[in-house]
């Protein structure tokens, strides 16, 4: 027994209370990983030395093990809180540095970049002006200011139900000013390149039963766009591909000769009211982002006041082949080193890589309870230690008493 031994063993000990105290504070530090003291015992190293003779030296820190187990995920409701489930780290960038986080507290600073409360920018894969994603290479993701390009109407869904029981209109010509020169008329908001609305309206002449007109246009400018014809059953057999054509001319500086495509498909002349089964066109006006979400393959989408929905980007994560080898900055991120190995870059949900969970945080995967009970056992290895060094000065003042 002897000071040597003693001295190593409160060393480890202390060494061990330093990483559960460390545990303990970080229990809720959002994407912590807690640690586990591993230590190595210690020989002399000379060649004179009998195996059947050696006495050890005590014990040393051979490595602090953070243990990488999946820690609870928690809902917030906070649209850039973003949970990993599984494995995998978020990619930070550092004025261009990368470093690793398991911490998905975000947010928008001043430029709409996502940033962590360091102000490290997330990356990701960027999604241009259409919404389509470019895997090619990871950027800084941001969050476009700009309001959402208005998209034309160029297709109307037009089915309806046309009432086989009618009469032809006593009054003719049509005139979309005399309710009485068609049977039945409905309308859908159609929009222009500037996103600008009008209404578009469609009215329906019955010539004869199973023969019908259809006038489409804009107030004031209703034209003949075509004929539709019924077959006993109430099915529309022309035309045959159930289109018309008709032209809306802009009031707005937009673009001019709009064509819209009036898809009638789905039509019948039923012996039942007049009335609309799906009337919906496409195209849309400009809009607002008003708020966004993140998938579980990591996809940014955002919402608009137009009620549109786009993608703004795609977060990525990056997986190691030896996690223990990180390089822990502090801030909850880690760098990589020739330890942990080249990151494995990819969309979440993909090979070995976890998934995301918008609105959602990583808790710390600290177990108090444990760490308490070890908290206990390394204090009682640090008096036993205490313990071997006092028996030691106690033999030493024996033999100086002789």
């Amino acid at each position: 027994m002897g000071y040597q031994q003693g001295l190593s063993g409160l060393a480890a000990a202390s060494n061990d209370l330093d990483v559960i105290g460390n545990n303990i504070a970080n229990a809720n530090t959002v994407g912590f990983k807690q640690s586990t003291a591993q230590f190595q015992d210690v020989y002399a190293n000379t060649l004179a030395s009998s195996v059947n003779t050696q006495i050890g030296l005590g014990a040393s820190l051979s490595e602090v093990q953070q243990d990488f187990s999946q820690g609870t995920i928690t809902t917030t409701g906070q649209s850039l809180d973003v949970a990993i489930n599984g494995s995998g780290f978020f990619q930070m960038s550092d004025n261009g540095s990368i470093t690793y986080s398991r911490n998905g507290v975000f947010q928008l600073d001043p430029n709409g970049d996502i940033v962590n409360a360091q102000g490290l920018q997330l990356m990701g894969y960027a999604a241009n002006a259409s919404g389509v994603i470019n895997t090619a290479s990871t950027v800084p993701l941001q969050v476009p200011t700009t309001n959402l390009a208005p998209q034309p109407t160029a297709n109307v869904d037009a089915s309806v139900n046309l009432n086989a029981q009618q009469s032809p209109p006593a009054t003719t010509p049509f005139s979309e000013s005399d309710s009485t020169s068609y049977n039945y008329s409905t309308s859908a908001v159609v929009y222009d390149s500037l996103g600008g609305k009008q209404t578009l309206n469609v009215y329906y002449v019955m010539n004869s039963t199973g023969n019908w007109d259809v006038y489409a246009g804009t107030a004031g400018n209703a034209t003949q766009v075509g004929s539709m014809q019924f077959d006993q059953g109430g099915n529309l057999t022309s035309p045959t591909n159930g289109e018309m054509t008709v032209t809306v001319d802009p009031t707005d500086g937009a673009a001019t000769n709009q064509q819209i495509t009036i898809n009638v498909t789905g039509t019948t002349q039923y012996g039942s009211a007049n009335g609309p089964y799906n009337v919906q066109p496409d195209g849309y006006a400009t809009g607002q982002l008003t708020g966004f979400t993140v998938g579980a393959d990591g996809t940014l989408t955002g919402q608009y006041s137009n009620g549109q929905t786009q993608a703004l980007g795609q977060i990525v994560l990056a997986t190691f082949n030896n996690p223990n080898g990180l390089h822990d900055l502090g801030g909850n991120e880690y760098a990589q080193t020739s330890e942990s190995g080249a990151p494995q870059v990819s969309t979440p949900g993909s090979t070995n890589h976890g998934s995301l969970t918008g609105g959602a945080i990583e808790a710390s995967n600290v177990n108090l309870t444990n760490q308490l009970v070890d908290l206990i056992t390394a204090q009682r290895n640090y008096q036993a230690n205490a313990q071997t060094i006092k028996t030691q000065q106690t033999v030493d003042q024996t033999l100086l008493n002789l």
